[in-house]
């Protein structure tokens, strides 16, 4: 005897197939990455903002205080090795191996810069809204009638042009 499935078998089988992408359970990041993609259109046609060459730069964390004395150590020691890649790895596993105490004066190396960088945005953003005050009081200075003097002056000129070009 030959074993045969039966029509609601089949019919099940062929729904499933024919179902929309949409109405079928999807994991958490390609969904996540299915909302993202009207962001990622809209985000190429948006222009950066200019970063400021004045602002502070950020601190190095723990680990990249570690690492500049490791590539001192590590160069000396392995003076034929020039990739970048391979000093990177050597110290994060050193950095892996190393205990809290002797991770402890890195640390402090590095909350000491962060304490210094929190001070210079201080006064970095102070001197900002400083220039944007400065940037408002000049816009008021300009009292209205002056302005509305250059308004009529600049329709003055429009007219004067209008009327050569009529004259042609």
């Amino acid at each position: 005897m030959k074993a045969t499935r039966s029509r609601a078998a089949a019919r099940k089988d062929n729904k499933e197939a024919v179902k929309p992408v949409e109405d079928k359970i999807i994991g958490k990041r390609k969904a996540s990455h299915q909302a993202g993609k009207s962001n990622k259109k809209r985000a190429k046609n948006v222009i950066p903002a200019k970063k400021d060459p004045n602002k502070p730069k950020r601190p190095p964390t723990a680990f990249f205080v570690f690492l500049e004395d490791f590539r001192t150590i590590y160069k000396r020691e392995h003076p034929k090795v020039k990739a970048v890649s391979a000093v990177g790895k050597a110290g994060g596993e050193k950095w892996k191996s190393m205990s809290n105490a002797e991770k402890a004066p890195y640390e402090a190396k590095a909350a000491k810069r962060k304490s210094e960088y929190e001070k210079l945005m201080a006064a970095y953003n102070k001197k900002l809204e400083n220039t944007d005050e400065e940037e408002e009081e000049a816009e008021s200075e300009t009292s209205k009638s002056q302005v509305n003097d250059k308004d009529d002056e600049e329709s003055e000129e429009d007219d004067e042009e209008e009327e050569d070009e009529d004259d042609d």
